[in-house]
């Protein structure tokens, strides 16, 4: 798992039946304290992410088994929307 902020959307009118009806973001990977760290990803929105929000990815199998992805071609899911960060007393938001 990792932080990411969605920075996009993609929208995709042919694609593999099992991606049909799901929701695709474009996300950049972040650190621990919320700034860039590595490329941006698409990943299927399970939780109702929008642009600029702090979400949580899960890639591999483990992003499959969120939702209704069982038997889906989807390597990296959004889990989760951020409220804060701890780290060593620090909160981000």
């Amino acid at each position: 798992m990792y932080l990411g902020k969605v920075i996009g959307r993609v929208v995709a009118t042919t694609k593999d039946i099992s991606l049909s009806g799901s929701i695709l973001l474009i996300v950049a990977r972040l650190n621990e304290r919320l700034e860039p760290a590595g490329s941006t990803s698409i990943a299927i929105d399970t939780v109702g992410a929008g642009k600029g929000e702090i979400v949580i990815v899960t890639t591999g199998s483990a992003g499959r088994r969120a939702g209704t992805l069982q038997n889906s071609v989807v390597d990296a899911c959004i889990v989760g929307i951020v409220d804060t960060v701890e780290t060593d007393g620090q909160v981000e938001v």
